[in-house]
C-alpha cells in the first residue's frame, strides 16, 4: 500500500504534542503502549503538557494493539516519524528516546535495534525480554503472537527469537545506546527473573545500562518515584542534563 499519513491526517494515526512546543523542539519521546492498548488519546496527558514545556514531542503511535513490533509496526512508526521530520524540517540527528510498557517494551527495545534512526537512548518499564519464553507464560499469548508473525517464514520459535530482546543481546544485535530498565519485583504478567533480569545481565557485557528494580510492586505499577525518575530520564537524556 501507498504511505497515507501526512501532516493534516497525522493525529488519526499518533498522539502528537508537537503543536504545543512553545519551544525549538530538542527531541523525541516515543512511547509505546502495552498489548491490548487501542485507545485514541481525546486530551493532552500530562506527560505530554511537561514535556511540550521542554521543547520535547511525545509521541503515543496507534498501532495494532497485537503487534509486538513487528515489521508493519516498525514501518508505521518510521512513517509518523518521517512526516514530522519533513513537516519541521528537523536535523536527522534530532535525539529520540524509545520508551514503553510490557509488550511496549519490547517494541521500545526493538524499535531501538531496528529503527533508521537509532534513538539515543531506551526506557523500559517491566519489559518482555525472552519472546521465545513469553509465548508460554500466559494462555492468552500465543493467539496474539501467532497474529503479529503468521506471515513471517520460518518456525514460531526462530521468528520469536527474531523478535526478543534477550536473544538480540545474545547475538550482540542491540546497538550502542543509554538503556534504563525498570521492573516490578511483583510482577505476575512478566516475570521478572526471566526478563529483565537476564537481559541486563547480558546486555551488561557490552553495553551500557541501568537497571530499575522496583520492590513490591506489581506489572508495570512503579512506585511513585520509580515513575517520576521513568519520565524524567527522557528529559535528562534529551537536554543532556548531568551530563559529564
Amino acid at each position: 500500500m501507498n504511505k497515507i499519513i501526512t501532516y493534516d491526517t497525522l493525529r488519526n494515526f499518533t498522539y502528537s504534542n508537537d503543536t504545543l512546543c512553545k519551544v525549538p523542539v530538542k527531541g523525541v519521546v516515543l512511547f509505546f503502549r502495552g498489548l491490548g492498548a487501542k485507545d485514541m488519546f481525546r486530551e493532552d496527558p500530562e506527560i505530554a503538557l511537561r514535556y511540550a514545556e521542554q521543547g520535547i514531542v511525545y509521541l503515543v503511535p496507534y498501532y495494532n494493539p497485537w503487534n509486538w513490533m513487528n515489521r508493519q509496526a516498525l514501518a508505521y512508526t518510521e512513517e509518523i516519524l518521517d512526516v514530522l521530520f519533513a513537516h519541521y524540517g528537523w536535523n536527522e540527528d534530532l535525539p529520540i528516546v524509545s520508551t514503553g510498557q510490557s509488550m511496549g517494551g519490547l517494541a521500545s527495545l526493538i524499535f531501538t535495534a531496528r529503527a533508521k534512526r537509532t534513538p539515543k537512548a531506551c526506557v523500559a518499564n517491566c519489559p518482555v525480554c525472552d519472546l521465545v519464553y513469553h509465548v508460554t507464560e500466559r494462555e492468552d499469548l500465543p493467539r496474539t503472537l501467532y497474529s503479529a508473525f503468521f506471515d513471517c517464514e520460518g518456525s514460531m520459535e526462530d521468528i520469536l527469537a527474531d523478535y526478543s530482546p534477550l536473544h538480540l543481546a545474545q547475538k550482540g544485535e542491540m546497538p550502542k545506546a543509554d538503556y534504563h530498565i525498570f521492573h516490578c519485583t511483583e510482577d505476575k504478567s512478566v516475570n521478572m527473573q526471566r526478563h529483565s533480569d537476564r537481559f541486563v545481565a547480558e546486555m551488561k557485557k557490552n553495553r551500557k545500562i541501568t537497571y530499575y528494580p522496583v520492590l513490591d510492586q506489581g506489572h508495570c505499577k512503579l512506585s511513585e518515584a520509580a515513575w517520576e525518575k521513568y519520565y524524567a530520564l527522557p528529559e535528562d537524556i534529551i537536554l543532556e542534563r548531568g551530563k559529564q
